[in-house]
This record gives C-alpha cells, structure tokens and sequence, in this order.
C-alpha cells in the first residue's frame, strides 16, 4: 500500500510540473509582425502608466534584440515613476534564445562580399523599412505618441545599426543610443556614411536640431573598441553647431557582454529627461 501510495504522489507531482506556465511580465504586450519580405518579428511592449502627457502623447523608445534586453529594461522603466510614462518597443525574433545571431546578423548589417557573407548580411536597410514602414504607424495607431520623443536603442551590432540610422535616416528618430557599437564591422564602414553625414550637416542640407547621439562602453572593452567610440564622438562633437548632441559614457568595470545590463536605468533616464521645449 505504501509503494502504491508512492507512486500515486509521484504521479501527483509530475502532473503539477506539467501544468506550469511561463513566466509574464506585468504590463507588458505582445504581437508578432511580418515585414513585406514575410520575416517574422515578436515586437515585446512595456505599457505607459498614466494620463497622457501635455505635449499630446507618451514618449517612445525602440529597443533592437528585443529577445535578450526587453526584461531589463522594462524593470528599469517600472521601477521608477519618472520613466513610467513611456512606450518601450522591443523588436525581437520568434526565438527561445536571447540572441538570434543568423537574424540579427541580417537585419543589422551592411551588404558583404560573397566569400564573407555567411551567415547572410546586408539587410539593414530592408530591416529599417520594416520599422519606418510597418512597426511605427502600428504604434502610432495603438498608442498616442509624441512624435518629437521617438528614440533608438541598441548594443553592439544593435548599437552600429542605430548609428547607421542616424547618418542615413536622421529624421527617423530624435535620440539614438548606442551601446558598444561595432565600430570595426567590415572595416569600419561607418566611416563613409559618417562623411556623407558630416557633409550635408556642413551644406545645411540638415536638420540636426533637437536630435543627440549618446554613445557607451565598458572600461573592460577592447582598446580598440573604446578608442574608436572615443574618436567618434570628438568628431561629432563638431557637429554641436547645427544642433547634434552627443556624449559618451564609460561604464567602470564593464566588458562587452555585461553593459546592455548595466546601463538601462540611466539610458531611460537620459531619453526621459530630454524635451524639444
């Protein structure tokens, strides 16, 4: 009798296991979206708390590799009152891994030769048409937003994605945040898009006022690496005349992996915290 009795809590056991569900976040949404290519996309949202602000709408930020970062960030965002009041769209991938490098490594990169090109790259600016095109007038359409608040996060690979929006499509966000970006990607092909960029903004071909360029690393990056974000951002700095903001964060005790986690409180600050008015 004790064996079967056993067994019958065993059985009890297993079935209970069994019936466990995943783990959800309070506030938050979920869709899944298709770019015009067929590409599926899990966009995670942190809700706004409160009334809508004055200026007619919540505040937006974009956040890339949604799959790995969202949760960080979207406790940071809860936490805290004063970052409560804002939509945070994440775009991730219909993956149980945090980061799906076969996509990313599409979405986020330029064009590479055919004996580098594997996994496949180059689809960056498809990936950008995808938001401008078919994510933003989604979020327009189910929540009210400011349209002078719309910002763009992303970390390494996500982190040069923001800056190569930001040198093509300035008008398509007012803040971009980049955190380590890779800099040296396809040796340093930002280079030529910063020329241009630099170029237009020279000839006033322009609007850069009320748009900033916030830049991080960790001290425990690769030399390299913090000296070509250092380098960026003094050049850049030129740019202040016709209104580009920029600064660059050193984060103590950081290396490449560990700083999307360290910095979401201040980056939700930073992006709360900055009006057009």
């Amino acid at each position: 009798m004790l064996r079967n009795w056993m067994m019958s809590l065993a059985v009890l056991l297993c079935s209970g296991l069994a019936r466990a569900e995943p783990v959800t976040l309070d506030g938050t949404e979920q869709w899944t979206m298709k770019s015009a290519e067929g590409r599926e996309y899990r966009i995670m949202v942190s809700l706004p708390e409160g009334d809508v602000p004055w200026t007619g709408g919540y505040p937006v930020i974009y956040l890339l590799d949604g799959n790995a970062y969202f949760p960080a960030f979207h406790a940071a965002k809860r936490a805290q009152d004063r970052l409560r009041g804002a939509v945070l769209v994440a775009i991730g991938y219909p993956s149980d891994t945090p980061l799906d490098f076969v996509r990313r490594a599409y979405d986020l990169s330029p064009p590479a030769p055919a004996d580098r090109n594997d996994p496949p790259q180059g689809g960056q600016d498809v990936f950008l048409d995808f938001i401008e095109q078919r994510l933003m007038p989604k979020v327009n359409q189910r929540f009210k937003i400011d349209q002078d608040q719309r910002s763009l996060v992303g970390h390494s690979f996500g982190g040069m994605f923001a800056i190569y929006t930001l040198f093509t499509r300035p008008e398509l966000f007012q803040h971009y945040v980049a955190i380590s970006p890779s800099l040296w990607w396809q040796d340093r092909f930002l280079l030529a898009h910063e020329r241009a960029f630099t170029a237009k903004a020279h000839a006033g071909k322009l609007d850069l006022i009320h748009r900033s360029l916030s830049l991080s690393a960790g001290d425990r990056e690769m030399p390299q690496e913090i000296q070509d974000v250092r380098s960026l951002q003094l050049r850049l700095e030129n740019l202040s005349q016709y209104g580009l903001r920029s600064d660059l964060q050193i984060e103590a005790g950081e290396d490449h992996a560990a700083i999307p986690f360290r910095v979401p409180n201040r980056v939700l600050d930073e992006l709360m915290s900055t009006r057009r008015y």
